[in-house]
């Protein structure tokens, strides 16, 4: 833990706000492979939820309220088009969203900072979806486990939304979902990520805990398969060797 004297988030300044230190030596890694800027840090739920904060995946915007005081909608914020999800707040300051794969309900952690969506490898072996390997890592923290397998969802339902086609990462998540969540009922099958999030022009409503995402049409078919070269793209697009 750590005392931040000052804080600076746009025109927000916190003074003495307490941190959490930890080794991002894997995502700096990941940044530079994808060609980004490296973070120095992780913006969490104790800040985004207490400033009412909204995220625009889409158009990379974030909104935190200065006055919490202050009455309103959040200027320059448009949900036309967009389907309304309600987010389950955990114990642990955790966002998770209610959905299924391939029929069977369960839930996802909201994860902005994961660069593609991951689903447990436990839960994808009990449904008996076939994986395949990748020479690939990830770079999130506290996981125990960082090999990267891929599976083909025919049906990803994010709420009331389902994504036809998709090819997701399968890793074990046991280091990161804690609490007996990933054995819940109905569990926590893995994280939601960010190629989802934008793809979909997603904006996550902190103050009111919602989720708001926009269905697409141009998706593969239900029974559309990936080959090996496939598989390698996928891999090389979405994780850090």
């Amino acid at each position: 833990m750590a005392i931040v004297r000052q804080f600076r988030l746009g025109g927000l300044n916190l003074v003495d706000e307490p941190v959490v230190t930890v080794d991002l030596s894997g995502s700096s890694q990941a940044a530079r492979v994808l060609h980004e800027e490296e973070i120095d840090g992780i913006l969490g739920a104790d800040i985004l939820l207490p400033t009412q904060a909204v995220l625009d995946c889409n158009k990379q915007l974030l909104f935190l309220k200065v006055d919490p005081d202050a009455q309103g909608g959040t200027p320059g914020v448009e949900y036309r088009g967009l389907q309304k999800i309600p987010l389950l707040l955990s114990e642990g300051y955790n966002l998770y969203v209610d959905g299924a794969v391939n029929g069977a309900p369960a839930r996802l952690m909201v994860d902005t900072g994961a660069f593609a969506t991951l689903l447990h490898r436990g839960f994808v072996r009990q449904m008996h979806i076939p994986l395949y390997d990748t020479p690939f890592s990830s770079s999130a923290v506290n996981l125990k486990q960082r090999g990267v397998e891929v599976a083909h969802i025919q049906r990803l339902s994010v709420g009331k939304i389902d994504i036809l086609g998709k090819d997701v990462g399968v890793i074990d998540l046991e280091g990161l979902i804690h609490r007996g969540l990933l054995h819940s009922s109905p569990p926590v099958a893995g994280l939601l990520g960010a190629e989802i999030l934008r793809s979909h022009h997603a904006i996550i409503d902190f103050g009111t805990r919602t989720l708001y995402l926009r269905a697409r049409a141009d998706q593969p078919r239900p029974g559309t398969r990936r080959n090996s070269r496939d598989v390698g793209a996928i891999g090389r697009n979405l994780f850090a060797e």
